[in-house]
């Protein structure tokens, strides 16, 4: 750190600029500086895949601020983006470029989901040039220090990008075990990266390229073709990523092997249960009967702007107390009915009468 950042961290500096921080100052100079807070401007947006009909796919190069600390090959990270003079927005989205360090350049690869305000933005609109707010990067989905000999990388869809990250990690590192990468997609047309993918495969060193298109014809994930492929597979390094179907499918594939590492984002669902009694949103002195919907939901239809980020339990942007009552997480069906709890509102359905401070 040089004498300047240790400056601009100083208590000293805080106190002068109390309450908005030194961060908002340097913001109006020059966004790419920072004390605190991680900023990014983009620098290319690159198509990778369009096909007529569905939801195109972009790589998004970003130049973080000097307060990036880097990240390893599998971890998220929330990005925020005010859209159209709108309040920030934040979306989690997984890094597809290799392991980064303090300062440097990293990509994510998305989808430009139809009802999602932030991927379509980035997709669509975004420019070079356009600056966007970023947390640092988060995660265990992850390799080990010391990467096994054996690898096998299973994904689908766009569970492909951190297996990707982690793939050109170890081609970086010129790794040279034995890598098997197994990827479903629904067409030739919607497979991103297919060029690199191809160099790879031809390319040799060890890694052993299978691109399926299950609705062509080649084979569905299962233990007999996974067992084709990768003789002793149970026992051999995994990690996985992609739609909750084919999670499943592998889970029962290992059957409980501690080899399985995985990873996948579930949109919270609300269950049919009890949904009597009200709702009491504590600061804002707003009551509502409790409808059975996730806190977050309940609160944004009853007037309310509480913070929020993943809307899927990821990222605890939308942290909250709860003060009373009794609250189930959607994604486990776990119950808790401790007082004074802080729970993730985009998650948690109030079972009965709910007090939360929001």
């Amino acid at each position: 750190m040089g004498l300047a950042d240790t400056i601009l961290r100083s208590r000293a500096v805080a106190a002068l600029t109390s309450p908005q921080g030194v961060d908002r100052y340097l913001e109006h100079v020059n966004p790419m500086w920072a004390a605190h807070e991680v900023r990014a401007r983009i620098v290319d947006v690159h198509r990778e895949v369009d096909v007529p009909g569905h939801p195109p796919v972009a790589t998004i190069t970003l130049q973080p601020t000097s307060t990036w600390r880097g990240h390893r090959a599998g971890q998220h990270v929330q990005l925020g983006v005010e859209v159209d003079g709108a309040r920030r927005t934040t979306r989690v989205f997984t890094i597809s470029s290799p392991d980064s360090r303090q300062g440097d350049r990293f990509t994510i690869t998305l989808r430009a989901n139809p009802d999602g305000v932030v991927s379509r933005f980035l997709v669509e609109r975004a420019r070079p040039g356009t600056m966007v707010h970023l947390s640092q990067a988060e995660g265990d989905f992850v390799l080990p220090d010391r990467v096994p000999e054996q690898l096998l990388f299973v994904s689908g869809g766009s569970g492909i990008t951190p297996v990707m990250s982690m793939l050109r990690s170890l081609q970086r590192r010129t790794h040279r075990g034995q890598v098997t990468f197994l990827h479903y997609a629904q067409s030739p047309e919607h497979q991103i990266f297919a060029a690199e993918l191809d160099e790879v495969r031809r390319s040799g060193h060890g890694t052993d390229v299978h691109l399926l298109h299950p609705e062509l014809g080649d084979p569905n994930l299962s233990p007999a073709f996974l067992e084709r492929l990768v003789p002793g597979y149970r026992d051999v390094p995994t990690w996985a990523c992609g739609p909750a179907p084919m999670i499943e499918a592998v889970r029962g594939a290992y059957d409980d092997s501690p080899a399985l590492r995985v990873e996948y984002f579930q949109p919270p669902r609300t269950s049919g249960t009890s949904a009597e009694g009200d709702v009491a949103f504590a600061r804002s002195g707003v009551e509502a009967p409790n409808t059975g919907a996730p806190l977050l939901e309940q609160a944004e239809a009853a007037g309310l702007t509480p913070e929020f980020g993943c809307r899927m339990g990821i990222c605890f942007s939308c942290t909250a107390l709860k003060r009373e009552g009794t609250v189930r997480n959607v994604l486990s069906g776990e119950e808790s009915s401790l007082p004074d709890e802080e729970i993730r509102v985009c998650v948690s359905a109030p079972v009965g009468d709910c007090v939360v401070d929001l």
